[in-house]
């Protein structure tokens, strides 16, 4: 019994100095992700604001007189 513990326990063991810096690195790169992903929508928004056809307006109609 104490063998599968020290043959389950062994890796964790050499594995915890890593595993916080990898940790840290993929919550890193998804918050970048997250940021680029807004940017890119924001500028997307943008452009197609600028470069897309007017929108035809219906002229509302005008009240009778008298």
């Amino acid at each position: 019994m104490i063998k599968e513990v020290i043959g389950v326990s062994a890796p964790a063991v050499l594995l915890a100095p890593v595993a916080v810096p990898i940790l840290h690195g993929l919550s890193g790169l998804a918050v970048v992700g997250l940021g680029l992903f807004a940017a890119g929508k924001v500028v997307t928004g943008t452009v197609r604001a600028f470069t897309a056809p007017p929108k035809r307006r219906i002229p509302a109609e005008k009240p009778p007189i008298g």
